[in-house]
Parts: structure tokens; sequence; C-alpha cells
């Protein structure tokens, strides 16, 4: 009896030992400082490092600025495929996302990368940076508008009618 559960045993090992198993080249991608209006795509390299073929189900972003795109095909053992992934960057200042892979690998069906970095503008300096340094649509912007204002306004209408 204690050998046929020993080879039961086994043979559920050999079973489990015997999977598709997924690798990544890098989990997270850098974009350092890019440009406004920059191509954001990127590319990450799936290995299949099993001996049976993986499947990637889904690729789920956490948000939309962010695409991803991926073969529905498998991947057959020790053969590679990529994933692209594209971040909008007209949405300029720092970012840091994740990308959640669902895969057929029964050790690590859930996966996540990230990338991060920073979008300026096409001066080089952040938008944002701009507006609180002297701008005057900053400055005006951040005074409240009050009952004094509006009658401020209303009798230089006056005096410039005159």
């Amino acid at each position: 009896m204690k050998k046929i559960l020993a080879g039961l045993f086994m043979t559920g090992a050999l079973a489990f030992a015997s999977a598709q198993t997924i690798s990544f080249d890098k989990t997270t991608f850098d974009y350092g400082n890019v440009k406004a209006g920059a191509d954001g795509h990127r590319f990450f390299t799936v290995k299949n490092t099993g001996d049976k073929p993986l499947i990637i189900s889904e690729v789920k972003p956490s948000c939309g600025c962010t695409t991803p795109e991926w073969s529905k095909d498998p991947i057959l053992p020790g053969k590679t495929a990529q994933i692209k992934v594209g971040y909008n960057t007209g949405i300029k200042g720092a970012f840091n996302k994740l990308i959640e892979v669902y895969s057929n690998d029964p050790a690590n069906n859930r996966s996540v990368l990230y990338i991060k970095g920073t979008v300026e503008d096409v001066a080089g300096v952040n938008q944002e940076a701009k507006l609180t340094v002297s701008s005057p649509v900053a400055t005006a912007k951040a005074q409240p508008v009050t009952k004094a204002t509006k009658v401020t306004k209303v009798a230089r209408k006056v005096e410039a009618a005159q």
C-alpha cells in the first residue's frame, strides 16, 4: 500500500513539475524622462520556461492611460512572446502604473508588471511647474472671486463706456 501511495505522489509531483511556467525579461520598465507626445510604447518579453504551452489569458492595466497588446496564441515551451504596453504621453507629470498579467501558470497565474517615468512638456519643464512659478493665469486662478471683485469689474465697464 505504501508503494502505491508513493507512486501516486511521485506521479502527481511530476505532473505539477512539468507545467507551463511564465518568466519575464524584466518586471519594471523605467521610461525615464520623455517629452509630451513622444512614443509611449514599450515591450516586455515573456518566456515559457516550462514544458507545456503557456497561455496569457488577460493583460489588465491599472487605468485607461495604459493600453496593453499581446498575442492570444499559446507560447510553446522554451519560446518567447512580447507584451506591448502603451502609455499616454499626453498626460504630463510623473507616473507609476501596474499591469496585471493572467496566465495558465499553476504556480503564478497572476504576475504584475510596472511602468514608470516622467512626461515633460516640449520645453522640458512640467506644465504644472510653469503655472505655479509666475504665470498670470496661475495668479488669476489662485484669486477667489468675491462680490467686491464683481463690483470692481462692473465699475470698470461703466467707466470705459463713458
